[in-house]
């Protein structure tokens, strides 16, 4: 067992994880950036592509921590790190564009950059896959010369009555300035959610791609803004 995977269990050894048996962020956040390293070190031949427009690229395989798929992004997006992170991770910029987000809320704040949020998001798919809660700790890290944002969802809690409580396995964004043009940046993303709930596979790997494109329409978009 990986110390990740030992702070994971001491983490969901239980329905649910009270605010005081949480581990220091620190050694979490630690654990979740190698994670994403690790994924982002990923040889090209162990991906397959899910859908491909012509600003963005969407691969996925088989995820090692549930029964579903991790899922990789990546597109030039133009603007630098640090503001394309600021409307990316928990904060107040990210209801304004996130066409997928309905509610956000910071929930606890801690050091290096950490907090734990609860959010919800919209259904998709003509309600197939009715709206979805989640509580995700996150942080945001220095990588080479842009940023790295991740997180991981925890068992905190019970669900709103009208959301069903979904799980975010060690998700991310590396966010690093183009070599010959610092003003773009190439955003590549790591995501694997388990939905949960009774939903046909189909419709989950349909649903996640395609939205996985339209972040980076909607991005783009309120950037330009």
């Amino acid at each position: 067992m990986t110390a990740y995977h030992f702070v994971l269990s001491v983490l969901y050894a239980g329905q649910r994880v009270n605010m005081g048996s949480l581990p220091d962020a620190s050694v979490l956040s630690a654990q979740i950036h190698n994670t994403l390293i690790s994924y982002h070190n990923i040889g090209e031949e162990e991906w397959r592509v899910a859908k491909k427009t012509k600003d963005v690229t969407v691969w996925r395989k088989p995820s090692e921590e549930f029964n579903g798929f991790l899922y990789k992004t990546e597109g030039i997006v133009n603007e630098t790190p640090n503001r394309i992170v600021d409307y990316i991770r928990p904060g107040p910029y990210r209801l304004d564009w996130d066409s997928l987000m309905t509610s956000m809320d910071i929930v606890e704040k801690f050091d290096q950059g950490c907090c734990m949020m609860r959010y919800t998001t919209a259904g998709q798919l003509w309600n197939i896959i009715a709206p979805r809660e989640f509580i995700d700790f996150s942080c945001t890290a220095n990588y080479e010369d842009g940023l790295l944002s991740c997180g991981v969802s925890i068992e905190y809690g019970e669900a709103g009555q009208s959301c069903v409580r979904g799980f975010n396995h060690p998700c991310g964004w590396f966010c690093v300035p183009q070599k010959d043009n610092a003003d773009h940046s190439l955003l590549t993303g790591y995501i694997q959610t388990d939905l949960r709930g009774m939903l046909p596979q189909s419709a989950v790997d349909s649903a996640m791609a395609s939205t996985l494109v339209n972040f980076y329409t909607d991005l783009r978009k309120v950037l330009r803004m």
